[in-house]
Parts: structure tokens; sequence; C-alpha cells
């Protein structure tokens, strides 16, 4: 099933277009992460689909027409900073008609916080990472199957962002449906099973999982005297290595640094420097949009 497919979907303010002409497909099942840069059009391209804003053209469909639930945390969590989280919790499902003293224990103990169960702190004092899990705890009580979280990880310490991957997971796990936006990429990548890379409000690729971590490759950066670059070349190219040159240095895949640096010294070329790149999902997107603007 399609939990989400949006066609064309934009969004302008004025002269600018935050959101341009965007077609996405997110399948049930998917923790679908949503990678662009500050202003490139994420956040309100989820509260379009939230039905926060209106939008100036195309269309989106949420279910294939089913009658389903959805939640949404954007940007920061909506919360009654003078109440505990229980209290929260109340109050919200007072709004939903969902008030359940026991459910609202449960979803506190399963966003890892039940030891707000009986407290009196408020939620003003809370920690970023309290605020965000509470905010999703509040966001679970309408039973939602596809949930859209706006940057879950921004500003949490690294407890807070192992507590939210694993309760991304877990929710996962339980049937639900994730779009996330995050700049935190490398934390993304240990959840999401697929990405959407947009850019100046242009969605610019959708990805697997699977695909992206072929697409991302290591490599040597090699660096020899300039009168030696052909030379070095032309042994690559005999000795069929997978190279390209890059400006005054040469990348080299799939080999050992070992094994080139012995290739080269075998013909007499000597190795000025030699560094061994992990490829990254920042890397990628960089490629992508062009390099840093």
């Amino acid at each position: 099933m399609q939990v989400l497919k949006t066609d064309g979907l934009s969004k302008r303010y004025g002269d600018y277009l935050a959101v341009n002409n965007v077609t996405m497909t997110i399948n049930k099942g998917d923790i679908y992460g949503f990678i662009g840069e500050n202003g490139a059009g994420k956040t309100t391209f989820i509260r379009l689909v939230s039905g926060l804003i209106k939008s100036n053209g195309g269309t989106f469909q949420l279910f294939e027409g089913e009658n389903h639930n959805i939640g949404a945390v954007v940007e920061t969590p909506s919360l009654y900073l003078y109440m505990t989280a229980m209290e929260n919790l109340m109050a919200q499902g007072k709004m939903l008609g969902k008030v359940d003293v026991e459910k609202h224990k449960e979803l506190l103990t399963l966003v890892k916080l039940e030891y707000l169960i009986d407290s009196k702190k408020r939620a003003k004092d809370f920690s970023l990472g309290m605020k965000q899990r509470l905010g999703i705890a509040m966001a679970l009580l309408a039973e939602p199957k596809f949930l859209l979280l706006d940057e879950p990880m921004n500003g949490l310490d690294p407890e807070g962002v192992v507590l939210m991957r694993n309760l991304i997971k877990t929710l996962n796990e339980q049937g639900i449906t994730f779009l996330i936006s995050s700049h935190m990429l490398s934390e993304l990548s240990k959840v999401a099973t697929r990405y959407g890379f947009i850019h100046r409000g242009v969605l610019i690729k959708e990805i697997t999982q699977e695909e992206l971590r072929q697409s991302v490759t290591s490599y040597t950066v090699v660096s020899v005297e300039e009168k030696d670059i052909n030379k070095a070349l032309n042994v690559f190219k005999k000795a069929k290595y997978e190279y390209k040159e890059d400006g005054k240095n040469i990348l080299v895949y799939e080999k050992a640094l070992q094994e080139i640096v012995l290739l080269l010294s075998k013909n007499n070329i000597e190795v000025k420097d030699i560094l061994k790149e992990t490829g990254t999902i920042e890397n990628y997107y960089l490629n992508l949009i062009g390099g840093l603007k």
C-alpha cells in the first residue's frame, strides 16, 4: 500500500517557491529519510501533507484513500509547558476523546519516560530529548499508521539520539510508517529504509537503503609528483584499477592502501601522500547537488 503519494505538490510564499512540483511515494512500512539543507523545503512539505497548510498546486493522497490516522511532530513539540507529562497526555487525550490513564502510562513507558508517570516535574524543565519523546507519545494517542517527524534528533545528546533511534525502530516494527527529516545524516542512515533528497524545493532523488549503500563507495586519495601523474594513471590503467583523476590527486576505488603503494613503488613512482576515504551519505548528497554552495 502507498501510505503517501504526492503529484506535483507545490507551495509558494510570494515569489519564493518553497516546495516545487514534488512527486513522492512512501510505501507501507517505510522509514523514509527526508534529506535537504536548511531552507530546502522539508518542513514546508511536512506541513503540507499533514494538513497544516494548503498547497498552491499539485495533489497528495494518504493510504490510497482509506481512512487511517496520521501523526506529526513538526519543529518543536507542542507541549503545555506548565503541565507534567501525564497532564499533557490527559489534555491531548481529552481533545481526541481518548482519556485513558493506563494507556497514557503505557505510552510514557514506550517512549522511555516511565519515570515521569508520577512526577510533578513540568514540561518546561524537561530536556530537549524528553520533550521530543513526549511529543511523540502525544502523537501516538491518535493511534497513527503514519508518523511525520521534523528533525527529531536535532540538538539531542548522544544518549537522546540513541533513545530516539531505538524508539523509531520499535514503532516501525509495530506497523507505523515514517517520514523523517533530519540534518543528522549519519544517524538517519541507521534507521531509514528509503530516502528522498530535496534541494531548493525540488525532490532530486529517491533511493532505497540498499541502492544508497551500493552508491556510497570508499576510495583512496593518492598524491604523486606532478611530473608522475600521467605515469601513475597509465600504471593504474594497465593494472585494471578503477580510478579517476581529481585535480592533482588520483582517486582509486576498491583497492587496499598497501597494494596501491606497492604497485607505484615497483614502477618507481614516489607517493607524496595517500589517504583512505570512507564514502558517506553526506558526500552522496553533496555530489547530488553539485558540492557545497
